[in-house]
């Protein structure tokens, strides 16, 4: 095609810079990181140089400029960096099935060097209309952030768009506490005077006594277990997921070392291991399920297959559900106000066995290690509640010793 090295208003064309017969202006430079020859064009040539401009620039920042960086996605970008991270086979599985049910198809396949913050804010603003959890919204943003920082550091782009996008989407997460001396009583009691329920009653006892978290107490064989020396030893955990193989039980070792414990047992822990030995012997359970190798499982079903994740929470709901029922018509018996236990799921029953111990007021350190947090702040986070509710006490102890001068 004929080019000009003036356009047709008479404006002298720089090197590179070319006049089409179709009325486009074009600039054709070498691609100093590639080496390949490109071209761009533009509709007038104010319009190109401006493209020049930011070409130049994107160089001297050594911004990558190959065209297929360029048309890079989201979606794309995500792959890239899921392949540079070493993650737990479960981990890894559940961060893909979320950018594919959550992320692919929403803002997946805009180009990373065009995506812009207003991109990202509106995605988090459609989730969190559509009732998402900041925590949900969180986790999404903490795979769409770290692949786009390493878009930055591959000098795809120059700035993160999704620094500071997080802010407050989404709504806030249901506080759910640990249970107070009263309500753990409460529940206990209920579970074990009754005749539904007190099967569970060693199991929440271990749950209080242990502060395991819910797939470790289900993944508990008795390999793990020496009631003779008080010790339970932690190194697994076990869940139900499908890692390509459909769903079924699989073995996990703990995300962080601080996961791997041995954690002593109390004398009320150790008689509950006790009873469910013998229970477990006495109703023959089946010890050859197998998964991963691990055998013997302490808590199982009627068929010894081991107890579901979801379904240690189910049996919380149903006993609260349960106690709750029983509780109101008592109340209206004795014409009072009913009271209620709160909603409890595996989680609540270790952070009330952590706040149980941090009560003892029991080594930080120490509790750190017991809970397997690999944060400190996040056991801290413990002792700051209860100095928090002793001060308020403090406050209020005040007021009846004024009113005892007055």
């Amino acid at each position: 095609m004929a080019v000009s090295r003036k356009d047709p208003k008479g404006r002298k064309l720089r090197e590179g810079e070319s006049w089409r017969n179709d009325g486009r202006y074009s600039y054709r430079f070498t691609d100093i990181r590639t080496g390949k020859r490109r071209t761009i064009y533009a509709q007038d040539l104010p319009e190109l140089r401006e493209k020049e401009k930011k070409i130049a620039k994107d160089m001297d920042d050594n911004i990558l400029t190959d065209s297929a960086i360029k048309k890079m996605t989201l979606n794309t970008l995500f792959e890239r960096y899921m392949a540079t991270r070493e993650l737990k086979e479960p981990t890894r599985v559940n961060y893909i099935r979320v950018w594919n049910n959550r992320v692919k198809d929403e803002i997946g396949n805009i180009k990373v060097v065009q995506m812009l913050p207003s991109h990202i804010k509106a995605y988090y603003s459609k989730l969190s209309k559509a009732g998402y959890a900041h925590s949900t919204i969180k986790y999404i943003n903490n795979m769409i952030f770290p692949a786009l920082e390493m878009a930055v550091d591959d000098d795809i782009i120059r700035k993160n768009p999704a620094k500071g996008s997080i802010s407050d989407y989404g709504r806030p997460a249901e506080e759910r506490g640990a249970l107070t001396v009263l309500q753990q009583e409460k529940l206990i009691d209920f579970v074990k005077q009754g005749n539904v329920y007190d099967t569970y009653y060693r199991v929440l006892t271990i749950m209080i006594g242990t502060g395991l978290r819910c797939g470790e107490l289900i993944g508990l064989t008795w390999k793990d277990v020496d009631t003779r020396a008080r010790r339970l030893n932690v190194d697994h955990q076990l869940i139900y997921k499908n890692l390509g193989d459909g769903c079924r039980f699989h073995i996990s070792t703990p995300k962080t070392d601080s996961g791997i414990r041995v954690i002593p047992m109390t004398q009320e822990v150790q008689k509950a291991f006790e009873e469910q030995r013998k229970i477990n012997f006495m109703l023959a359970k089946d010890k050859s399920f197998e998964v991963d190798g691990y055998s013997s499982f302490v808590f199982t079903a009627k068929s010894g297959r081991p107890l579901m994740p979801y379904g240690v929470n189910s049996v919380l709901y149903n006993i609260v559900d349960a106690y709750n029922k029983a509780e109101v018509q008592k109340a209206k018996k004795e014409h009072r106000k009913a009271e209620l236990l709160p909603k409890v799921s595996a989680h609540v029953m270790r952070h009330t066995a952590c706040t149980r111990m941090a009560e003892c007021r029991m080594d930080i350190k120490v509790l750190q290690y017991i809970m397997g947090h690999a944060h400190f702040d996040v056991t801290m986070e413990v002792y700051n509640h209860l100095g928090d509710r002793a001060r308020i006490e403090n406050e209020i102890a005040k007021l009846d010793s004024m009113a005892v001068n007055f």
